[in-house]
């Protein structure tokens, strides 16, 4: 791949067909082909991590992970800052990896760079906060302490949706608090979510062994939780895969943190701005072919404003280009494989057969599938209750804010969601009465910040947070220690 006629970096001789691990090596498990979404064609090739990678990678890890722990704070500050500096370096090519292979739009790249570099950045702050307290000694005249001390080493098993975000969210906090980490890439964007990684903590200066990049599909996961050098696992993905992944964790007795899917809700109360409801939920539905945890799933609208919605909705869809996200000025770009495209026509297909209305979008070119408006949904639909991970917009009517409150809350997920009202008090106490992790007034429900405690409820994760000052407790642990009174 090349960026405005220059050899992009990193050089393909550097990693093609490799793991990384104590530097670019040769794996057990082969290798395996990257494909261009949008054209099908081969991208690259990355060598596959077999089990006996992970054990050697996890058995190193745990060395490294001991000088890493004890080295100053201002060592693992000073690579974060240069990763961040890498990354802006090399933010061109980054982003045309973004683009090329999780088929996101330029401004997806952009945007994943700006968010992966605040992980960066916010995350040197972690290591200022305070990381102990002096507590009351029993008998009195005696010392009793308690701090954090890192968790050790954190296994890392990433989604494809944002490979380059997701990595840093995890990758910045237990870096800098001293933590070594083995990171396994989703599948199918492992150079965005690994390979770059790996490079720009190159660059930065980690020390050798404290991170290990090891592609791989399931087995490499299962590897990766199960490895007893691990001592902590963090999961993206989606529920399903989870539950899998605690399971295996949990017989190890790991710390868990699983970040999982939603079924979001945007309500719209019968005071909200049309327009600019319309505008928050076509963002939240349809931005990245819908394809995030953080989409909104559901647009719970008062009976009153139904159809203004609606059409301002439909509208909003018919404004979005879509075609190849590399070669053409487009808003949508295709889903990531034929398998989720199947996916999002079966749900919508099953939901106008029980009753509901295709308003817009509902028929695919290959993995091209166009904005898309449903209403007339109602609870039992596929639309209704299943996470689509699709650019789809379920509309669904309310007469009150009980009754809005309560379809919101009629799901298993509990993730996040939006409340649009003229009244911002209004839409507050409506927020407060939704079960989710994470709620916004008059915006999208799919929002991140590094310095926010990012998570959901329910079977949207185990109530782990990864953000802000919750990331001091998610890769930390607290040791105590007393000294008896002198003499």
């Amino acid at each position: 791949m090349t960026v405005n006629g220059e050899e992009a970096w990193p050089a393909p001789a550097e990693w093609t067909g490799k793991i990384y691990s104590g530097g670019w090596c040769d794996s057990e498990g082969g290798t395996r082909q990257v494909i261009e979404p949008a054209t099908g064609h081969p991208l690259a090739e990355v060598g596959v991590a077999a089990p006996a990678d992970v054990a050697r990678a996890g058995a190193r890890a745990a060395r490294a992970a001991v000088g890493w722990a004890a080295a100053d704070p201002s060592e693992r500050i000073e690579v974060l800052l240069r990763a961040a500096s890498a990354l802006r370096e090399h933010s061109g090519t980054v982003r045309d990896w973004i683009v090329r292979e999780s088929a996101g739009v330029p401004a997806k790249g952009d945007y994943e760079i700006a968010a992966a570099l605040g992980q960066l950045t916010h995350g040197v702050g972690l290591a200022s906060l305070p990381l102990g307290e002096v507590l009351t000694p029993q008998p009195p005249g005696a010392t009793s302490l308690a701090w954090r001390v890192p968790v050790g080493v954190v296994g890392v098993i990433n989604p494809w949706n944002a490979p380059l975000l997701f990595a840093m969210r995890v990758l910045a906090p237990a870096l800098v608090l001293g933590n070594a980490v083995l990171l396994k890439p989703d599948p199918l964007t492992p150079v965005s979510g690994g390979v770059l990684v790996a490079r720009l903590f190159e660059e930065a200066g980690l020390p050798d062994g404290v991170l290990h990049v090891l592609p791989g599909d399931a087995a490499t996961g299962r590897a990766v939780a199960a490895d007893p050098h691990v001592d902590m696992v963090s999961f993206t993905g989606s529920t399903e895969a989870g539950r899998a992944v605690a399971r295996v964790a949990g017989e190890g007795l790991k710390r868990v943190s699983l970040e999982l899917g939603g079924k979001n809700s945007i309500i719209v109360l019968e005071d909200a701005d049309i327009g600019a409801a319309a505008a928050a939920g076509a963002a939240s539905a349809f931005g990245y072919q819908g394809q995030a945890c953080v989409a909104a799933g559901r647009h719970l609208v008062h009976t009153d404003l139904i159809e203004a919605y609606t059409e301002a909705l439909v509208s909003q869809a018919h404004a979005m280009p879509i075609g190849d996200p590399r070669t053409e000025h487009v808003t949508i770009g295709p889903v990531i494989s034929e398998r989720q495209a199947l996916r999002i026509e079966r749900i919508v297909d099953e939901s106008v057969a029980a009753g509901a209305r295709l308003r817009t979008g509902g028929r695919r070119d290959g993995l091209f599938y166009p904005p898309t408006v449903l209403d007339r949904v109602e609870r039992g639909m596929p639309a209704f209750t299943e996470e689509i991970f699709g650019p789809v917009a379920p509309v669904v009517p309310f007469r009150s804010e009980a009754e809005a409150v309560e379809i919101a809350n009629d799901t298993a997920y509990g993730l996040t969601a939006a409340v649009h009202s003229g009244s911002v008090p209004k839409a507050a106490a409506v927020a407060q009465r939704l079960r989710t992790g994470m709620v916004h007034v008059n915006d999208v429900c799919a929002k991140d910040a590094a310095n926010a405690p990012f998570g959901g409820m329910g079977i949207s994760g185990n109530g782990s947070r990864i953000g802000g000052t919750a990331s001091l407790e998610q890769f930390t642990q607290w040791r105590w220690m007393t000294i008896p009174k002198p003499g």
